[in-house]
C-alpha cells in the first residue's frame, strides 16, 4: 500500500514537501476525527488532503501513530500561537481571549480523539503529560501579561482556567442546546478588570 519513491538521496526540496504534505494530512485527519471519530476511513482522509493512501501510511504506519500525530499537532499549534498572538494584539486581554479560542478549538478535536485517549493502549499514555507541559506555561505567560497591563486581577493560575474551560467543553458535541463556546466567552469576561469593576 505504500508509494514507492524514486531517485535517491531526498534533497532540501524534498524534505519541505514532505512536511508540508505531513502538516496537510494531520489538518484532514484531525477534522474527520471531528465529524467521524478516529475510525475515520484512511481513504477519506487521503483525499482531503489531496495525497496517496500510500503516503499516509508511509508517515503513520498505524492508526496509533496517526491519532497520536494529529494531538502533538493540534499542541503544538496551540503552544506556538501563544506568544503570536501577544505581539500581534493590541493588549494582553485580547491576545488570551483569542488564545482561549484556539484553545477551545483543540479541545473541541480533542474530544473527537477521546474514546482513543481513553483507551488501555500505552502509546497514548504520555500524551496528557505533554499536554500539560507545553500548554500550561503558554497560557501562564499571557496570563502574566494581561495581569501586568492591568487587564485581570492578578494571581489566575494557568492549569485551573484551562481544566474549568475544559469542563465547559465536556459534552459539547452531544448536545445540541448546549454552546460550549458562549459559556468559555463569559468566563473569560469575567477576567477582565473592567468587567468586574462595573457596577
Amino acid at each position: 500500500m505504500i508509494d514507492a519513491d524514486s531517485g535517491s538521496r531526498p534533497g532540501p526540496r524534498k524534505r519541505a514537501d514532505a512536511r508540508r504534505n505531513e502538516q496537510t494530512l494531520l489538518e484532514a485527519a484531525a477534522a474527520a476525527f471531528v465529524t467521524s471519530g478516529v475510525e475515520a476511513p484512511v481513504r477519506d482522509i487521503a483525499e482531503t488532503a489531496g495525497v496517496g493512501v500510500g503516503t499516509i501510511y508511509r508517515h503513520f504506519p498505524t492508526r496509533a501513530d496517526l491519532i497520536v500525530a494529529v494531538y502533538r499537532h493540534q499542541v503544538e499549534s496551540c503552544a506556538q500561537a501563544g506568544p503570536a498572538l501577544l505581539t500581534e494584539n493590541t493588549t494582553p486581554y485580547a491576545a488570551l481571549a483569542e488564545w482561549i479560542s484556539l484553545f477551545v478549538d483543540f479541545l473541541v478535536t480533542k474530544h473527537g480523539l477521546a474514546e482513543a485517549l481513553q483507551s488501555d493502549d500505552a502509546t497514548f499514555a504520555p500524551l496528557h503529560t505533554y499536554f500539560v507541559d507545553r500548554l500550561v506555561p503558554v497560557c501562564a505567560q499571557i496570563l502574566d501579561a494581561a495581569a501586568d497591563a492591568g487587564e485581570i486581577h492578578p494571581g489566575q493560575r494557568a492549569y485551573e482556567l484551562m481544566r474549568g474551560i475544559g469542563n465547559l467543553c465536556i459534552g459539547a458535541n452531544n448536545d445540541p442546546d448546549y454552546n460550549a463556546r458562549h459559556m468559555v466567552e463569559l468566563l473569560i469576561t469575567g477576567l477582565h478588570t473592567h468587567h468586574a469593576s462595573q457596577p
